[in-house]
């Protein structure tokens, strides 16, 4: 019975803690995006004497002449690239690096780690970019963030590709499969699982990334949803009803791209470390 009630108290602290982390502050953005100016300056959980929701809406997306639009549209181009590249780029290097066992294996599995722990330098990435002519360029942009998550994915993808038999990629050798027919006709579709996390997880962290479009994508042409939240903030006034009300209509997408595909998240997250 002890155990039990152990067990219940364990429960009740992590679902206060989930609360207080998670819901509150959730509850918080919605609450003083339906305030108005000078409700919402009062930065409390109070709910509001009238909900101006739609009218903050339309003052979000008419400013700066329609910049969350345009912003919008930079997010998607950029998640949606860099999740193709991404998944094509590491499901591959993740095969080689699985089927492959030669005396270059562990350090190239070194040097897939150590991108998970070096951090990323800001200046010298701009040095290179501008070198190359890619600095405040999409494809720039789209080139940090497949680097940036390429060793995570890679090294779930080789997990469960390890599960794959060999001896499939030999009969389709001797079926006259080889190179990329055996990788793209035979390995890639049984990703699924692995490729369904990666993509959900990566569009999450890039469509929200703040401080890589900050650097690397500069411009007003060029923001992306995450840097309008500059357009209501400032050193003597800042609009919080417009600024949490742009808060949530960026939240939204990711949002509900977690609740539906949940799911396949742990499916792929489980497969990959128990098959790996």
């Amino acid at each position: 019975m002890s155990r039990s009630i152990r067990k219940i108290g364990i429960e009740a602290v992590a679902v206060l803690a989930s609360v207080l982390i998670f819901w509150v502050p959730l509850y918080f953005v919605v609450v003083t995006s339906l305030k108005d100016a000078k409700e919402a300056s009062l930065m409390n959980l109070d709910w509001p004497s009238r909900i101006h929701l739609w009218e903050n809406i339309r003052a979000v997306f008419s400013a700066r002449d329609y910049m969350l639009v345009r912003a919008f549209v930079n997010s998607a181009t950029l998640t949606v690239l860099s999740i193709a590249v991404l998944i094509l780029v590491c499901s591959m290097a993740a095969f080689v690096m699985q089927r492959r066992s030669d005396k270059a294996t562990p350090w190239i599995t070194f040097f897939v780690l150590a991108g998970l722990i070096i951090p990323p330098a800001i200046v010298p990435t701009i040095w290179v970019l501008d070198e190359i002519g890619l600095f405040k360029t999409m494809t720039g942009l789209v080139l940090v963030e497949v680097a940036l998550s390429f060793p995570f994915s890679v090294l779930l993808y080789r997990g469960f590709i390890g599960a794959i038999p060999r001896e499939i990629d030999e009969a389709a050798v001797v079926d006259g499969y080889g190179g990329y027919r055996l990788f793209f006709t035979i390995i890639f579709p049984l990703l699924q699982p692995v490729t369904a996390t990666i993509i959900v997880t990566s569009s999450v962290g890039i469509f929200n990334d703040f401080t890589n479009p900050l650097y690397f994508f500069p411009g007003s042409k060029n923001a992306t949803v995450q840097l309008t939240l500059y357009n209501f903030t400032s050193q003597y006034v800042s609009q919080w009803n417009l600024l949490f009300t742009n808060i949530l209509l960026i939240t939204i997408p990711p949002l509900l791209l977690f609740i539906f595909f949940n799911k396949k998240i742990v499916a792929g997250m489980t497969a990959g470390s128990v098959k790996g």
